[in-house]
């Protein structure tokens, strides 16, 4: 499985970005799939993740209400749009495929991991 992550940058505080995740998955479409992030000396976060039909969708709360997770099938790629950023989001974010059934926000329950985009948000 290939995970090809891409959008980081750098970018002030209330700003935005668009993170795109290009999975090699076949089908896409029966994929559940996420982000996670890690901040420099933190442990690794969930972040969004969203149901394969994109019916459901799950946030952190430190990201609700400014960040959407969504998908194109059609493109097998997912994307999380980060409106409204802090400081405290800067990280390394990674895209997440095959869920083992344990739970969203749960590191183990995420067999796959792409290679991360590094996302700073200046003050």
């Amino acid at each position: 499985v290939q995970l090809q992550a891409s959008g980081g940058g750098l970018v002030q505080a209330g700003g935005s970005l668009r993170l795109s995740c290009a999975a090699s998955v076949r089908p896409f479409r029966r994929y559940e799939m996420g982000w996670f992030r890690q901040a420099p000396g933190k442990e690794r976060e969930f972040v969004a993740a969203i149901s394969a039909s994109g019916g459901s969708l799950n946030y952190a709360d430190s990201v609700k209400g400014r960040f959407t997770i969504s998908r194109d099938n059609a493109k097998n790629t997912v994307y999380l749009q980060m409106n409204s950023l802090k400081p405290e989001d800067t990280a390394v974010y990674y895209c997440v495929v095959e869920s083992r059934g344990r739970g969203w926000s749960t590191l183990a329950n995420w067999g796959s991991w792409g290679q991360g985009t590094l996302v700073t948000v200046s003050s």
